[in-house]
């Protein structure tokens, strides 16, 4: 186990919001080693002390439900180093001093090649590890690139590249309930199924991060990582253990298996959109194109629906849908399994049955699963719902990534191949949506969103 932590860009959300309140959990439950190191990074020319009241202050909002000495022991440990992510005389500064280091990339995947080459200079010591945090590039030919990058500076299995929905308890309820239950497996294909939805809907808008947001999308933040991953666990034919090999294996044939768009395709089965000024709860959202930091020449789009097929012996004639959109009216998370309706009703009624859903609540984390049953009158069907609760995990979805991380557990780490293929899959959106073949639509912050797209 690896007990040397680096996290680049020490500074930032990603540190604040996740990382520092995962390490918070794996101490205040016994995962980390009494020798464990961290040091955090950035251009800011902060102090220890001046970092660790900022990391106390991030806890106490971010980690409020973890005990009060986990929380301290964390910030109190951290050392401060500013530094260049991209400079190799930094690095070499900040990995020097001891055993193998994992190597933390919290920072945008613009820098992420410069880094790696400082890192690739910085003599890092043998048996060290490498994260980045996902989109892995910027497209197809950046991601090969990035890749070629990393292989030259550590192996394969040293390179962790992290999606934390994988370690999401529900998205892994995904997988086992399919995988572990007789009654779903064998109805778990295209005969059964007629629709699968991702969906990432939230009320909230961009929440100052313009910096990073109005470079990347919702294309790109959202469906080209978390959501394809989520339809590789949902697609995937059955592994033959959960292992590395086995799990990415099986997640790589979902991705070659999707059918390539045409521009045609993209005009028929995809949309985009950003949001106008509007009120979401009880509070009022500026037009996107009006947000501090965001520049309207971009056309960033803030909604973004992809329709998908499989060209798979399981999946054809099953149509995929993943879907992500900021500043909606209600917040939906969840992948939504969508039944056949049975081919007659021998109850003589005349009334249409609303196909069965099986819905895997992804935050706040549930399971429910749509029926119908006889009304009281035994002359008219009525909804039933039986509703699940899944037991809640020991630690955050960060926590669990990081652990893996330490301990060199690399099975939901995404693999070079992997990384590559999920580009290839949005590649024809992303250009067809440059040149303009689907318009940016526009939707009132607080709505239900593009008046094109359905919510269900």
């Amino acid at each position: 186990m690896i007990d040397r932590l680096v996290i680049l860009g020490a500074t930032g959300d990603l540190n604040a919001r996740y990382l520092l309140p995962a390490l918070v959990a794996l101490r205040a439950g016994g995962h980390l080693a009494d020798r464990f190191e961290l040091t955090c990074a950035d251009r800011q020319g902060w102090t220890d002390e001046e970092f660790r009241r900022w990391a106390s202050a991030q806890l106490d909002r971010h980690a409020v439900m973890e005990p009060t000495e986990a929380r301290k022991a964390i910030a109190d440990s951290a050392r401060y180093r500013q530094a260049d992510a991209t400079n190799a005389a930094d690095m070499a500064s900040l990995v020097a001093g001891g055993g193998p280091v994992a190597v933390y990339v919290a920072l945008p995947p613009g820098i992420f090649p410069g880094a790696v080459a400082a890192l690739g200079a910085a003599n890092l010591p043998p048996g060290s590890r490498i994260v980045l945090e996902k989109p892995f590039g910027e497209n197809l030919a950046s991601a090969v690139e990035l890749n070629r990058l990393l292989a030259g500076v550590v192996p394969e299995h040293a390179v962790f590249r992290v999606d934390h929905f994988l370690a999401m308890t529900t998205v892994q309820n995904v997988l086992g309930s399919r995988l572990a239950n007789r009654v779903l497996e064998p109805i778990w294909n295209s005969s059964h199924i007629s629709e699968v939805e991702i969906v990432w809907d939230e009320t909230l808008a961009l929440e100052g991060r313009a910096g990073y947001y109005d470079g990347v999308g919702a294309l790109k933040d959202m469906v080209q990582n978390h959501l394809l991953q989520v339809l590789c666990l949902v697609a995937m034919e059955p592994p033959l253990s959960l292992g590395e090999r086995d799990l990415r294996d099986r997640k790589i044939d979902v991705l070659r298996s999707v059918r390539p768009l045409t521009d045609d395709d993209v005009v028929r089965r995809t949309h985009r959109a950003r949001y106008l000024a509007g009120r979401v709860g009880d509070r009022d959202v500026p037009s996107y194109a009006e947000e501090e930091g965001v520049d309207p020449r971009r056309r960033t789009e803030t909604f973004a629906e992809v329709e998908l097929a499989l060209e798979s012996w399981r999946w054809s004639g099953t149509t995929f849908r993943l879907r992500s959109g900021k500043a909606l009216g209600h917040d939906r998370k969840e992948v939504a399994v969508r039944f056949r309706p049975v081919p007659h009703l021998p109850l003589g009624l005349d009334e249409e049955v609303v196909p069965n859903v099986l819905r895997f609540g992804l935050e706040p984390e549930s399971m429910t699963l749509a029926l119908a049953g006889i009304g009281s009158n035994a002359r008219t069907l009525a909804p039933l719902t039986l509703t699940a609760q899944p037991a809640p995990s020991e630690l955050p979805a960060y926590g669990r990534l990081l652990a893996d991380v330490l301990l060199g557990n690399a099975a939901l780490s995404i693999r070079a191949d992997e990384a590559e293929e999920a580009w290839r899959v949005l590649e024809p959106v992303m250009s067809a949506w440059s040149r303009d073949l689907v318009p940016l639509a526009e939707y009132p912050a607080g709505s239900d969103g593009p008046a094109r797209v359905r919510s269900n």
